[in-house]
């Protein structure tokens, strides 16, 4: 018969309404959610990420705040402009644009940011938090993913679930939160040395539940995929003037049960979870 489609766009307002509930509560309670975006430079690529981002905060009534900043900003000035932003009491969720510039370390740069205004996940400290089966501001890509497979209301329990993908923002995160007692999956990560020893195609096979995360183009080969199994595909990857998934869609949905498109399976969900987190921030700091 054919998978179902699990289509981001219905999930996403779902998730857009709650949160713009959230917003008009907190602000009749005299608090006002505000976002800031830092970008250091002008990289061309990010600009429609950045109006995504506006488009999005103002349909749910959230306060956005955009600094732009010179491309050859230094280390130790974007970390006091970042401080800047911590202490700031009118902002309650930072976003750092990538990419930065080649002579900043992002990694080392994430690490400035408050966790309590981590809206991304990214900060060592949240990250952790996750491992410690005690997430409070996780990576939006990787809640994304575990939302779609919620959607499909099928019992996660024991199932083999196998993410391929290893990033800090999608597929540890995810394999963490699969982990969790809430959905206590059997997960498997895969990565570049799986492939190397020729394994990717076995796990796949496996697989009851797979996350795609690897952003690589149809590397997973829709025949792999196990008759039943849910597919939800991270990969977003511009191929001959369209965006095709790290997973071969048309094959994969024959034998998949629920598989998610690309574009418009994770990436909108992504874009709401964000704004989600926007709220989950203020709540954090309001704790004292």
């Amino acid at each position: 018969m054919g998978a179902k489609i699990l289509e981001g766009k219905p999930i996403a307002q779902k998730i857009k309404e709650e949160v713009k509930a959230e917003v008009e509560k907190l602000k009749a309670e005299g608090v006002t959610p505000c976002l800031a975006a830092v970008q250091v430079g002008e990289d061309p690529a990010s600009k429609s990420y950045i109006r995504s981002q506006r488009r999005s905060c103002k349909e749910v009534g959230i306060e956005y705040k955009l600094f732009t900043l010179p491309e050859n900003t230094s280390k130790e000035e974007l970390k006091e402009f970042i401080e800047k932003l911590n202490n700031d009491p009118s902002i309650t969720g930072i976003i750092l644009q990538m990419p930065l510039p080649k002579h900043i370390d992002a990694r080392e740069a994430f690490c400035w940011i408050d966790e309590k205004k981590d809206v991304e996940g990214v900060t060592p400290a949240n990250l952790g938090l996750i491992a410690f089966d005690m997430p409070r501001l996780a990576p939006p890509t990787a809640l994304a993913a575990i939302r779609m497979i919620e959607e499909t209301g099928e019992e996660v329990l024991g199932r083999e679930t196998v993410v391929v993908g290893r990033s800090t923002i999608v597929g540890k995160p995810a394999a963490l939160l699969l982990l969790q007692r809430k959905f206590s999956a059997t997960v498997t990560v895969c990565h570049t040395g799986t492939s190397k020893r020729g394994k990717l195609e076995e796990h796949v096979r496996n697989a009851e539940i797979l996350i795609a995360a690897a952003g690589q183009p149809h590397l997973i080969k829709g025949e792999w995929v196990k008759e039943g199994a849910i597919v939800v595909d991270v990969g977003m990857n511009y191929v001959e003037g369209k965006f095709v998934g790290d997973v071969e869609f048309e094959t994969a949905k024959e034998r998949a049960s629920y598989i998610t498109p690309v574009p418009g399976g994770v990436g909108p969900v992504t874009t709401a979870i964000l704004l989600r987190n926007v709220v989950e921030a203020v709540k954090w700091q309001r704790e004292g």
